[in-house]
């Protein structure tokens, strides 16, 4: 597999390395280099979302995406909602009063 250096976004997030396994028809998006994960979700299709330590996206799998995409014209990822990390909602609460 050799990475492709063209940036793909999967709403909103911005993967800037792809990988294509044709054999398993598997599409690994990065951000940066590719690194372990802290640790990592499921999606309700199946794919599989990389975060980092500070709870940030920094990979997806996506599982049959040829064939999938093949089938249905697009590939549909459910992404959990984001986390609002604690020192923000200190800051907010402070602003509110």
């Amino acid at each position: 597999m050799a990475p492709r250096r063209a940036s793909v976004s999967v709403g909103g997030l911005v993967f800037d390395r792809a990988d294509y396994d044709r054999e398993g028809d598997v599409l690994y998006l990065h951000v940066g280099a590719a690194r372990p994960a802290a640790r990592s979700e499921e999606t309700p299709e199946g794919h599989v979302v990389r975060y980092d330590e500070a709870g940030q996206v920094i990979g997806l799998t996506i599982v049959n995406a040829r064939f999938l995409f093949d089938r249905d014209g697009t590939l549909r990822v459910t992404l959990a909602p984001l986390e609002v990390a604690t020192a923000d909602l200190e800051e907010a609460l402070r602003r509110a009063g």
